[in-house]
């Protein structure tokens, strides 16, 4: 992608109660993997940007295990939702809903999420 000379990158941004914070330029995020952006509060967000192009983000913290891991899952496709599995004991996570597609009692926390240029 060529970008006209002196413009910005677009950025993600997520949804924060009623502000957006910009966390990574869009092209930082490969298609299929995700990042994880530290929040104001402390919190983790897991990024992600599908094969399609369009972003998610959810909760770092894998609700099973307790550590900060769900960025370094493997993204997939279940009934055409996309997904994330936790690295480390598997479940998957709807990217849409943030809940567990093998446990329905259990949900991580979704964002809304914007690409918009840095102003």
């Amino acid at each position: 992608m060529t970008r006209l000379p002196g413009t910005q990158p677009p950025k993600v941004q997520l949804r924060l109660e009623t502000d957006w914070l910009t966390v990574c330029d869009l092209s930082a995020l490969t298609p299929g993997r995700g990042v994880a952006a530290l929040l104001p509060d402390g919190r983790q967000a897991a990024v992600f940007r599908d094969r399609a192009g369009r972003t998610y983000a959810i909760d770092n913290r894998d609700p099973f295990s307790g550590a900060a891991v769900l960025s370094r899952g493997l993204t997939g496709s279940h009934q055409g939702r996309p997904f994330v599995a936790s690295p480390l004991l598997k479940q998957r996570f709807d990217l849409a809903s943030g809940r567990c597609l093998d446990d329905e009692t259990v949900t991580v926390t979704t964002y809304e999420v914007r690409t918009a240029p840095e102003r």
